[in-house]
């Protein structure tokens, strides 16, 4: 690539990851059809994706650390309960085609925004709930699920956790999108990476511009989202999942 390419793709990735650290997901809605856009196949640009939004999480764990609101026992919960279905979800994704999976999960998408957007009050309060043994299990199901989700698909499963989080353990939505960019960011995501790596191809050339983007992204999202209120990050999370399932919707109807 040359000089303006490699600018573009630290744009790309700059903005995309800001408003991904801002409202708990989404960042693959601009950069990976960035990538797929600018000449990459789709399984090269998904491996290349997964590995430079490592970065998004560690930029936004750095801020989010300083906050001291994360309790690292359930951090580790959502690790484990969600890291054991991105292995065989990345696994997945390469042997199957995409279209009927996008169409799923954009009109599962598009449901998250209309469920939240009704739910005036929901996730503006921490309450704990579900904090029991049955709680735990049902929530742990849930996350290993979406770890499914997040191995095999390309955008919005942040999301799925964001809202996770908020619906059955009562996290207000500020709380919810810092554990899943910790843990879905850093985790979940290295744990893809790896797996579409060893599997795949990665474009490493375009990964520094992209891994720049994504840290600095990540960091200054994750500030303008402690800065604002919970119902600003809540509307911010509803307007991205809306735009993001409706972009898989229609990939999947353009393409299949």
């Amino acid at each position: 690539m040359d000089l303006f390419q490699q600018i573009l793709l630290f744009l790309i990735s700059t903005i995309a990851n800001t408003f991904s650290a801002y409202a708990g997901g989404g960042a693959g809605l601009l950069q990976l059809p960035a990538l797929i856009f600018l000449g990459l196949p789709f399984a090269v640009a998904l491996a290349t994706h997964k590995i430079a939004s490592v970065a998004l999480g560690i930029g936004a764990a750095i801020r989010h650390s300083r906050e001291k609101r994360l309790h690292w026992k359930f951090a580790l919960f959502i690790l484990v309960t969600g890291i054991a279905g991105v292995i065989p979800g990345a696994s997945f994704i390469l042997t199957v085609p995409e279209t009927y999976a996008n169409l799923a999960l954009g009109t599962m998408t598009v449901g998250l925004a209309i469920y939240s957007w009704r739910r005036a009050d929901m996730g503006l309060d921490t309450i704990n709930i579900h904090r029991n043994t049955s709680g735990y299990l049902i929530g742990g199901v849930v996350l290993l699920v979406i770890g499914i989700l997040n191995g095999s698909l390309t955008s919005g499963t942040g999301l799925f956790c964001t809202l996770w989080l908020v619906r059955w353990f009562g996290l207000d939505y500020k709380l919810a999108v810092a554990y899943t960019l910790v843990v879905v960011g850093i985790f979940w995501n290295g744990t893809g990476a790896i797996t579409l790596a060893l599997l795949g191809t990665v474009k490493w050339s375009w990964l520094p511009a992209l891994i720049l983007g994504s840290a600095i992204g990540g960091y200054y999202g994750a500030h303008l989202a402690i800065k604002s209120h919970n119902s600003s990050i809540k509307r911010a999370f509803e307007l991205v999942t809306f735009i993001t399932g409706l972009a898989l919707i229609t990939k999947a109807l353009t393409t299949g």
